[in-house]
């Protein structure tokens, strides 16, 4: 058995300044809307960041910029939706929602070009509607930061949450994103990634910080004893929160599952490769749930005594910043999660387990250390949270 704690707080590398710089801020979303991001609870790091903008003190006027979305589809989703979050637009906060008549993005160099000179004058002309003064661009899309000019900004910062360049549900954009790369370092754009392996792959030619995932503390601090459910056994409850695909190690599940046949392992999330997960549901202990409500979820994390990051090796997980990992220590839970680069340094209750190394006896570690005092749980929830990510994302885009 391989296992080692970590001790270390995450790395952000910033320029320290002794007066917080304010200034007009466009931000584009890579792959949501305003209203998408809030139909799902705003879990993700770009709704935070996107919700956190429009109400932070140095975002003086805030301009959000919908994912440019299917004119026919988006007649079809409003016929069908219900509710909603309407968009708190006023003086200084407005929404722009570009529409175009096909559902995706091109996938040759030339059509993508077209595609975000179109997206780039439409923020253009929004921003000097809104009539905001050299404002800076923060987007998450990894085309629209290399594709587009964006000349009429003062600044460019690309937030990288994932490797899309190796993701394999976008393979058929994966030189597209290298182009686009390329482009973000010819532009000198600024880049802030979710991990030091993240940055080191994006290389910018201009400056760059490392700002991982975080937490809304109100979500968390706010748990109470009688909002977590009862167990529906005495034995230890074990919980992934996440996507079901082929990132779980599924050798790693088995083994833990039947090395602790009193443990419940409950998986939830949505399924996106069924074939690679089938082989877990013949285990009589593992329960595979489908995606639940945040307010839900939480409860159920609150309610483990152990959470699992049970992640394969690859270029993707190499470079991710799973959100998980923070929700699972925000509750108070010991996690146990492969050994890779982001995993680490995050807090001491994390138990990582090498390539090849025992996961069943990681867990079994994880569940001597037992569960967090409140002190420090509570320590850990203000020392992460998305507040202070987003101050770090404004130094690095404001600078």
């Amino acid at each position: 058995m391989t296992v080692q704690t970590s001790s270390r707080s995450p790395d952000i590398v910033l320029t320290s300044r002794q007066a917080p710089l304010t200034g007009d801020v466009v931000f584009a979303f890579s792959h949501l809307s305003w209203d998408a991001a809030a139909r799902r609870g705003w879990f993700g790091t770009e709704d935070r960041l996107a919700k956190g903008l429009v109400a932070h003190e140095r975002a003086r006027r805030v301009l959000i910029c919908d994912r440019v979305r299917s004119r026919p589809l988006k007649l079809v989703r409003d016929r069908l939706a219900s509710g909603g979050t309407p968009f708190p637009a006023d003086e200084h906060t407005r929404l722009l929602s570009p529409l175009r008549l096909r559902r995706s993005d091109p996938i040759s160099q030339r059509g993508l070009r077209r595609t975000f000179r179109a997206y780039d004058r439409a923020m253009e002309r929004a921003a000097t509607q809104m009539g905001l003064h050299a404002p800076v661009v923060v987007t998450t899309n990894p085309l629209l930061a290399g594709f587009a000019e964006l000349s009429w900004a003062r600044a460019v910062t690309f937030y990288a949450l994932d490797d899309w360049a190796v993701h394999p549900g976008y393979r058929r954009w994966w030189p597209a994103y290298r182009e686009s790369e390329l482009l973000m370092r010819e532009r000198q754009r600024r880049v802030a990634a979710v991990s030091e392996v993240l940055l080191a792959r994006l290389a910018p030619a201009g400056p760059g910080a490392v700002i991982a995932n975080g937490l809304e503390p109100a979500e968390w601090l706010d748990l109470r004893e009688d909002d977590i459910p009862s167990p529906e056994s005495s034995g230890p409850r074990l919980i992934y929160a996440g996507t079901l695909d082929a990132r779980l190690d599924i050798a790693w599940l088995t083994q833990t599952a039947r090395a602790l046949p009193g443990a419940t392992l409950s998986l939830v999330g949505p399924i996106l490769d069924e074939a690679h997960i089938a082989p877990l549901r013949r285990e009589p202990n593992i329960a595979i749930h489908a995606p639940l409500a945040r307010a839900e979820l939480s409860r159920l994390i609150a309610a483990a005594d152990v959470g699992l990051i049970p992640h394969v090796r690859s270029a993707l997980t190499e470079a991710m910043s799973p959100l998980k990992l923070y929700e699972y220590l925000a509750c108070g839970l010991p996690v146990v999660a492969s050994d890779l680069q982001p995993m680490r340094g995050v807090d001491q209750r994390v138990v990582l387990v090498r390539e090849g190394g025992n996961f069943a006896a990681a867990t079994r570690a994880a569940l001597a250390l037992g569960r967090a005092d409140e002190a420090t749980r509570c320590s850990f929830i203000e020392a992460n949270s998305w507040a202070s990510r987003h101050d770090a994302l404004l130094d690095l885009a404001l600078a």
